[in-house]
C-alpha cells in the first residue's frame, strides 16, 4: 500500500529537508505547507488554496511577491556581470550604487558601508566591528555587549548570543561570555501599579546603569537595540526610553547599535525606526527590506569614528581580515538598488503612513475588548495582539499549551498567514504595498480565527473571562 503523500512535494520534504524554527519531530508527522506562487500580498500552497501573507514572508517581503521590476534588475545583472567578490578591493557598480544610496539616506551620518548576506551575519560582522575598533583605540578590555531580554538579533553563535529569546539559547550553549542583557521595555507586562510610562522608562534606564556598574563600564563595548523589537513579540518601547538609554551609553562610552533589520525601510512610517523612535546609532545593521527579500542582502553602515579606528586598525595590520565571498555580490546589490529606487518612486513612506495607522486603528477597534486580547500594540505596518488567559491580571497562557500556535492554525484555515511568536502574541507585518481593503481581509479572517479559539478555549476551561 502506497503511503499517504508518497512521492508528493510535502512527503519529500519531510523525507529530506530539515526546517529552522520547527519542531522536528512532528514534522515527521504534520508535514510542511508547500508554496508554490505569489502575487501581491497573496500566496497559494500547491493545492491552489489563496492566502494573504499579513507577515510579508518573514518581515520581510515589502514590495509583495510579484514586481516585475526587481525580476528584470536580477535578469539583466546576471546578463551583465552574475558574480564578483569585494575582497582586496574589488568593486563593481551596484556596489558601489548602492553603499552610496545608503549612506544618503542613512538616519544620522555614517561613513562606510559593509555587505553581508543576512540580518545575523550583519549583526555578527559589526559585533567583529565593536570587538576590532576598541583593540584598535588600545582598549582590549572593552568587549563585552549588552542585548535586551526578548530582543532578536540573528542566531549565528554571536547573535545568537545577543538574542534574548530562550528558544534561541536552549542546547545551542549560548550566550557565550561577554555577552548581557538588560531589561525588556515591555511597559504591559512590566509597568509596576501606578507607574507612568515615563517612570517605566526612567527604571529601565537606571537599570541599564546598574548592569554596566555590575560588570565595569571600563569593560561594556556596546548595546544593540531593535528600535520595536520584532520577534519577541512586536514591542514598541515607551515615550522617553531612547533617549534615556542613549544618555547611559554616552556616559559610559559605549557604542550603539540599531538592528533595523525589521524596522528600516519605511515599516514604522519613517525610512528608519531609529528616526521613528528617536536614535542615534553608531552602527546601523540592515536587511529584508533592503531587497525585499528577493535576493539575500544586508549591510552593516558606521559612522566616521568607528570606521577611522577601523582603518587605522587594518593599515597596522595589512587587511581588514573579514568579509564574505558574496559580501555585495552584484545581483543582490542590483535588485537592493531597484528596491530603493522603487521605495523613492511610488513615495512609499506616504502610502505607510495612510494605512499603517489606519491598520492600527482597526485592530484596536476590533481586537482591544476581545475576551482572549490582553494587548494591541504596533507603530506604522507592524502590530501584535497579545493572548491571555486572564485579562484583568494580564496573565499569558502556559507555554505548554500551545496557544499562539493554535491561533496561527486557525488563521491559515481562515486564509491568513501571521507569526506565532514568544507569549502567544500574534504578529502583523503586511507587504508595504497593502491597501486598506487588505488589511480588512487580515482582520476579517483574524476575527474569525480569534473567535473559533475563544470558544474552543471555554469549553476547555482554560481563559478567565474578566
Amino acid at each position: 500500500m502506497t503511503p499517504p503523500r508518497a512521492n508528493s512535494n510535502a512527503a519529500r520534504d519531510i523525507a529530506h529537508a530539515l526546517h529552522p524554527y520547527t519542531d522536528l519531530q512532528a514534522h515527521l508527522e504534520v508535514g510542511p505547507m508547500v508554496i508554490s506562487r505569489g502575487e501581491g500580498v497573496h500566496i497559494w500552497d500547491d493545492s491552489g488554496k489563496k492566502y494573504i501573507d499579513a507577515l510579508a514572508g518573514l518581515w520581510c517581503a515589502s514590495l509583495g511577491f510579484s514586481n516585475e521590476r526587481l525580476v528584470q534588475a536580477a535578469a539583466k545583472q546576471m546578463r551583465e556581470l552574475p558574480f564578483y567578490h569585494s575582497f582586496a578591493a574589488k568593486s563593481h557598480l551596484p556596489m558601489i550604487d548602492l553603499a552610496e544610496m545608503l549612506i544618503a539616506r542613512a538616519p544620522v551620518p555614517m561613513s562606510k558601508v559593509f555587505f553581508a548576506n543576512s540580518g545575523s551575519e550583519a549583526n555578527d560582522t559589526a559585533i567583529k566591528m565593536v570587538w576590532y575598533f576598541n583593540n584598535a583605540l588600545g582598549r582590549p578590555k572593552k568587549k563585552k555587549l549588552i542585548g535586551r531580554v526578548k530582543g532578536y538579533h540573528g542566531i549565528t553563535l554571536a547573535a545568537a548570543s545577543l538574542t534574548g529569546l530562550a528558544a534561541n539559547h536552549r542546547s545551542f550553549d549560548v550566550p557565550l561570555p561577554g555577552f548581557v542583557h538588560t531589561m525588556t521595555p515591555h511597559y504591559y507586562h512590566q509597568g509596576l501599579p501606578g507607574e507612568t510610562e515615563e517612570a517605566f522608562a526612567t527604571r529601565c534606564a537606571e537599570e541599564l546603569e546598574k548592569l554596566i556598574l555590575a560588570e565595569d563600564p571600563e569593560t561594556v563595548a556596546a548595546m544593540w537595540a531593535e528600535p520595536v523589537l520584532g520577534a519577541g513579540g512586536v514591542i514598541v518601547p515607551p515615550p522617553t526610553y531612547y533617549e534615556k538609554i542613549q544618555a547611559v551609553l554616552k556616559k559610559y562610552d559605549i557604542l550603539f547599535v540599531a538592528d533595523e533589520v525589521i524596522c528600516g525601510f519605511w515599516r514604522t512610517g519613517n525610512y528608519w525606526g531609529s528616526q521613528t523612535m528617536g536614535m542615534q546609532p553608531d552602527i546601523l545593521t540592515c536587511a529584508k527590506a533592503l531587497s525585499s527579500s528577493y535576493l539575500p542582502i544586508s549591510a552593516v553602515m558606521v559612522n566616521e569614528r568607528v570606521f577611522q579606528a577601523l582603518a587605522d586598525e587594518s593599515h597596522k595590520i595589512g587587511t581588514f581580515g573579514t568579509g564574505f565571498t558574496y559580501s555585495g555580490h552584484p545581483v543582490p546589490a542590483a535588485v537592493a538598488v531597484e528596491t530603493l529606487k522603487i521605495y523613492d518612486e511610488t513615495d512609499i513612506g506616504s502610502h505607510v503612513r495612510q494605512v499603517g495607522p489606519y491598520m492600527q486603528n482597526e485592530l484596536r477597534r476590533r481586537f482591544a475588548n476581545h475576551e482572549l486580547v490582553g494587548e494591541v500594540r504596533g507603530v506604522g505596518l507592524v502590530a501584535a495582539v497579545e493572548l491571555v488567559a486572564d485579562k484583568a491580571t494580564r496573565t499569558n497562557f502556559d507555554p505548554k499549551q500551545k496557544i499562539g500556535a493554535r491561533a496561527g492554525k486557525l488563521l491559515e484555515a481562515h486564509g491568513v498567514i501571521g507569526r506565532s511568536m514568544i507569549n502567544e502574541s500574534l504578529g502583523f507585518c503586511p507587504p508595504l504595498i497593502v491597501t486598506e481593503s487588505e488589511i480588512d481581509e487580515i482582520l476579517d479572517g483574524t476575527e474569525k480565527a480569534l473567535d473559533e479559539l475563544a470558544v474552543q478555549l471555554r469549553r476547555e476551561k482554560l481563559t478567565v473571562v474578566s
